[in-house]
């Protein structure tokens, strides 16, 4: 890393790691903004308030209709959330960051003004405000994540960070909710997300590449203001250049070394085998499941808490913000995933010399601890849901959020270390996109009901299946262990 560039990578670093835990994942936050959307009255049929003059019951009657559209809501945005995340990376590889960022921040800052100036009236511009607000989001985190290649070895320490902060971002609607229990409204607080546009704009001329950052980074390099207005059209041309020579050294020093053998392994694993491969399907299963329950929870939390709580508004509301709190601490649980895996990677890697055994089924079992671990959690996370005791939430919020920062860890580092490189991104992108097909089924779950024992019953029976995916990873271990070194992936 260049000393003259490093005030200007971490700037680039922290006002990046700022817009993550601002504005890329506020969706999953979703909770806190209900709360406020109840409070306004939205979706509540015309009848309901005489409806409820005459009823004793603590639950307006037009209550199950108002949280299915929530629901459906939520379920729209958090499919596109995942959905959307194929297509927009390829905007992003096809037109550069400049033209992925303008994308982004025109569909946040229109997602952001259609909440700011809908009513209870007007409720159904949600249909539309939200899933536009979740791929703003995502655009902004995938335009994000090249920003760890400006630090060298340190570059998966940052993306763990940033994928961190991109769930810690769900505190934000817990500000506004807070904001709006003392008169700010929610009008006000959409309308500052608005204006903040101008920063995510100035920022990405000032602070972020045209095209991409490079990895490995060439010398002298530069971007932002200083490539904008200070560097000439034959230096840009140079640091290309000399960005491709380091990237094909770096190619063709991986290869060394390897026998025709290998040779003929890797040319095996194409894109359309990596996902035909048991390994791969079993994994998108395994993500399906887990992120599925996730998304239930979180969009049935509100009538859960309602429920458990007897109707109690101050309850669910101090609930609902030990939810969001819990939910800011992701940027600092999803580091630890991240370090096992390296620690355990290392460890296997040593012992696979030693024994001269397989480096590459080394690796690919050093995922076998996060995968089991992170499935155990969702477990625990399910069944400590499924217990109707109020108090028993707050141990349900703290493994939810530990196992929701472990599973978006261990689904990247998986693709990494289980696939050829060349390949990563558009297996990263299909598994998302599959998965939030899978995560449409929270609707229809909803509609069984949120408090239903069959939905905790089918979905803890799931996530116990899921541990399936790890135990078949490592047989695979035990099966490659006894075969010849190599270096490239399985």
């Amino acid at each position: 890393m260049a000393r003259q560039g490093l005030p200007l990578y971490l700037a680039t670093l922290l006002t990046g790691l700022l817009e993550c835990i601002g504005f890329a994942g506020v969706l999953f936050g979703w909770t806190s903004l209900l709360f406020v959307f109840k409070a306004e009255n939205y979706f509540v049929e015309p009848c309901t308030q005489d409806c409820l003059v005459m009823s004793n019951s603590t639950e307006s009657p037009g209550s199950k209709a108002q949280d299915e559209k929530f629901s459906l809501i939520f379920t729209l945005a958090s499919f596109m959330n995942n959905f959307m995340t194929f297509p927009t990376g390829y905007i992003f590889d096809r037109f550069k960051t400049t033209v992925a960022r303008l994308t982004a921040i025109f569909l946040y800052t229109c997602a952001t003004l259609l909440i700011a100036f809908t009513s209870a009236d007007s409720a159904v511009l949600l249909f539309l405000a939200m899933p536009m607000l979740a791929v703003g989001g995502i655009l902004f985190l995938i335009t994000n994540l090249q920003v760890g290649n400006l630090f060298g070895k340190h570059r998966s320490t940052i993306i763990t960070l940033y994928n961190g902060a991109f769930d810690s971002s769900s505190a934000v609607f817990l500000i506004i909710k807070l904001l709006y229990e003392r008169g700010i409204r929610l009008k006000a607080s959409f309308l500052f997300l608005s204006v903040c546009s101008v920063w995510h704009v100035g920022r990405t001329f000032l602070l972020m590449p045209w095209g991409h950052i490079p990895y490995p980074l060439p010398p002298n390099y530069s971007y932002g203001l200083c490539t904008r207005f200070g560097t000439r059209k034959e230096e840009r041309e140079v640091a290309e250049h000399e960005a491709r020579e380091l990237q094909s050294k770096e190619f063709l020093s991986s290869k060394e070394g390897k026998e025709g053998a290998t040779g003929e392994r890797q040319q095996q694993h194409s894109f359309l085998s990596c996902v035909l491969s048991r390994r791969f399907v079993l994994h998108v299963v395994w993500l399906s499941i887990i992120q599925l329950w996730h998304y239930l929870f979180i969009g049935t939390l509100n009538p859960l808490l309602t429920n458990l709580a007897g109707g109690d508004r101050v309850q669910v509301s101090a609930f609902t913000n030990a939810f969001a709190i819990t939910q800011f601490f992701g940027v600092l649980c999803a580091p630890w995933n991240g370090l096992l895996m390296d620690c355990l990677k290392q460890k296997y890697q040593k012992e696979a010399k030693k024994t001269g055994s397989s480096s590459s089924a080394a690796t690919l079992c050093s995922t076998v601890p996060s995968l089991a671990l992170t499935s155990l959690l969702s477990l625990g996370f399910t069944l400590c849901a499924s217990i109707p005791v109020i108090q028993l939430q707050y141990v349900t919020f703290i493994l939810q959020v530990i196992s929701r920062s472990f599973l978006y860890g261990c689904n990247a580092a998986f693709l990494t270390l289980a696939f050829p490189s060349e390949h990563f991104g558009k297996l990263f992108g299909l598994v998302m996109a599959l998965s939030a097909i899978v995560s449409l089924l929270q609707f229809p779950l909803f509609k069984v009901s949120p408090e239903s024992n069959a939905v905790y019953v089918s979905m803890g029976l799931a996530i116990f299946l899921t541990l399936v995916h790890p135990s078949l990873v490592y047989l695979e271990y035990r099966a490659e262990k006894t075969k010849p070194s190599v270096t490239s992936h399985p």
